[in-house]
């Protein structure tokens, strides 16, 4: 009995032990988890409503024509330039054909504008030298006529003569000033009958050059829609390409958490594609300018009806580092998880800062342009004068045979 009493309070000691123990642990646990949140987790803001987006560029024809090949098709990688789609080219070269004989022929009409003008030029000196000249006999003969060497008929025909000389040397000049209004203050290339001609050779050029479509920038063809024998039209999409080194991520914050948000802090990111074995590191690019359903195909009517509240969605961009998308490659869609770090809240919540540079640019269709110009400036070189134009005929049989 004795030995039973002495059992009870020696359990009982162990068991407020044991509940001290475990209390001081839960106490433990909880101060060191209100440091953590106090120190990190209150200035991270997290979602798992985050997917990767990207850039579609569509490929679209600037003409009208009939499809004869197709260089890429759906999955393959296709370089910046490449042909993606070839049009018939016979229309196309028929009018560029066209213009080009047209420049030549203008080249050589204004050729012999400068030409007329030189030889207007020297038909005026010739008519003022008879004019000269017919005012010389004119005053001799007055003077002889005067002590009555010769006789009143033959002084009028040589005033008459004179008279004819003015008249030849106004109408020479008004010839003269005529066809100088033509060329004044111009010179062969942009003299504006050629500067004409050489614009439709420039619009025939590129209506040629338009018959190949090239991949704007360099990526994955997605979304091809476009067959051999296809009659297509000018904007009519035939296919995309998706550069997925220009990729970027949309994550959707609820409304409470965009508070502390601003653009430049960074963010770790990681993708269900690769789990947890690899964490991307990119900043907040910036805002969207509304909500989700603001922006939404059937947006919100909250004015009639029933009305629940719902916590709004804000999109937030997240740029990525390029060195990281290369080792670890993402596609479009694919879900992220996305950790903020807001730590940072110094600066506007939505900085309003204007950026004059573009954003994308493709220099893939410059070279068309350059290309234009030079056939130009060589049709131009070619009817400049015999020499140029004798080489040319030259060059043409030679390269027919």
């Amino acid at each position: 009995m004795n030995a039973q009493n002495d059992t009870a309070p020696a359990r009982n000691s162990r068991r407020w032990l044991w509940l001290s123990v475990v209390g001081g642990a839960f106490l433990v646990i909880g101060a060191a988890y209100t440091l953590y949140w106090a120190n990190v987790l209150r200035y991270r803001q997290s979602t798992d409503d985050a997917y990767v987006n990207g850039n579609v560029v569509q490929i679209t024809p600037q003409i009208s024509g009939t499809v004869v090949s197709i260089g890429a098709d759906d999955t393959q990688f296709v370089k910046a330039g490449q042909a993606l789609v070839r049009l018939d080219q016979a229309d196309a070269k028929v009018a560029l054909d066209q213009s080009e004989a047209q420049l030549a022929m203008t080249v050589r009409e204004v050729r012999n504008l400068f030409a007329t003008s030189a030889q207007l030029r020297a038909a005026v000196e010739m008519r003022q030298s008879d004019l000269a000249m017919a005012r010389k006999d004119l005053a001799r003969r007055e003077r002889l006529g005067n002590s009555g060497a010769i006789s009143n008929e033959e002084l009028q025909h040589a005033r008459d003569a004179a008279r004819t000389a003015e008249a030849g040397l106004m109408s020479a000049q008004q010839q003269l000033a005529g066809n100088q209004a033509r060329v004044d203050g111009t010179t062969l290339e942009n003299h504006p009958d050629v500067r004409n001609a050489s614009a439709a050779v420039r619009n025939a050029y590129l209506g040629y050059s338009r018959t190949v479509l090239p991949a704007p920038v360099s990526g994955f063809v997605a979304r091809r829609g476009v067959q051999l024998g296809q009659r297509v039209g000018p904007g009519a999409p035939l296919m995309s390409v998706v550069p997925l080194d220009q990729v970027w991520v949309d994550a959707n914050f609820k409304e409470p958490q965009l508070a502390s948000m601003r653009v430049g802090q960074p963010v770790t990111l990681t993708a269900d594609l690769y789990g947890g074995s690899f964490r991307y590191h990119g900043k907040v690019a910036g805002f969207g300018a509304g909500t989700g359903s603001a922006f939404a195909l059937l947006p919100a009517q909250n004015a009639t009806g029933n009305w629940i509240k719902i916590v709004q969605r804000v999109p937030v961009r997240i740029a990525l580092d390029a060195h990281e998308i290369a080792e670890h490659p993402l596609q479009i869609g694919l879900s992220m998880k996305v950790e903020v770090s807001v730590r940072d809240g110094s600066g506007a919540r939505l900085p309003e800062v204007a950026h004059n540079a573009p954003a994308y640019a493709t220099d893939v269709f410059h070279s068309v342009d350059e290309a234009a110009d030079a056939r130009v400036q060589e049709i131009i070189a070619a009817n400049d004068s015999a020499d140029g134009a004798a080489k040319h005929v030259t060059g043409k049989l030679a390269s027919l045979q």
